[in-house]
């Protein structure tokens, strides 16, 4: 385990690059306002297509549904990784953070390949195939941020946990204020108050999707759109498992000072 003072400068490194991110949204509003424009002409049935697969989706904060990670099968990869056997979520919770960083790097890396050859996939058939991709991005994305959780011992089954996996898709697409909110709502340990976060979590999966959707311009011209989706679906699942992975690793880093905080009471 790490020392109080290890634990705190990890923290100032996290707090660092928080502040790094808010600067990010005016760019990213503004890059998004040509699909915009062009989701107004988008065929109707890609627009049906992905209002389907958004419904399944969302189904998923409710019951876990077909995007819920077999728990057991993301353990005994990170057994293999660590070379341990038999991992369990409470042995996790014991590692080191620089542990738990290397294996949640390990799950994003596995998961950017196959959002990799995913996008230059259904690249090759341009704006037809994006209605597919899109979903299964969004898909890639919770499998992604429930991994990362289990990498810093924290159950992905449990609603609570799938909440703040909202918090952390919402974070990427908030603006300056919405981040800092965030943030503060994070900290303050409000995860427990699942009901009314999750009222707006059709309207999340919009957001981030349409965050993004500027940058899925290219993909649709057929062929060419291989390497333009190869390229998108790799960085929005980096960044999706780069917030993951902070936000995660500061709530398990707030977590170990707490404890060392009541033990250094008599």
């Amino acid at each position: 385990m790490e020392t109080t003072e290890q634990l705190a400068k990890e923290l100032k490194k996290i707090e660092k690059w928080e502040k790094s991110q808010k600067g990010l949204f005016f760019w990213e509003k503004l890059l998004r306002l040509p699909f915009a424009a062009l989701d107004k002409v988008t065929p109707r049935f890609i627009h049906e297509k992905i209002e389907k697969l958004l419904d399944e989706v969302a189904k998923y904060i409710d019951n876990g549904g077909q995007y819920l990670a077999n728990t057991s099968a993301t353990l005994e990869k990170a057994s293999k990784r660590l070379k341990e056997k038999d991992l369990t979520l409470t042995d996790i919770q014991q590692l080191s953070i620089q542990e738990m960083d290397e294996l949640a790097n390990a799950f994003v890396e596995a998961r950017q390949k196959n959002a990799k050859i995913q996008g230059a996939t259904t690249g090759i058939g341009g704006i037809f195939t994006l209605a597919i991709d899109v979903p299964f991005v969004l898909g890639l994305t919770l499998k992604t941020l429930q991994e990362v959780a289990v990498s810093y011992g924290y159950d992905p089954t449990k609603q609570e946990e799938r909440v703040f996996m909202v918090k952390c898709m919402q974070f990427l697409s908030s603006d300056i204020v919405g981040k800092r909110a965030i943030l503060e709502e994070l900290s303050e340990g409000k995860r427990e108050q699942s009901l009314s976060q999750l009222q707006g979590w059709r309207e999340v999966f919009t957001t981030y999707r349409d965050n993004w959707g500027w940058k899925k311009l290219f993909q649709m011209i057929p062929i060419a759109g291989m390497i333009f989706g190869a390229y998108v679906n790799k960085q929005a699942i980096g960044d999706i498992g780069e917030i993951g992975t902070m936000l995660y690793r500061k709530r398990r880093i707030l977590e170990r000072l707490e404890q060392e905080k009541n033990l250094q009471e008599p």
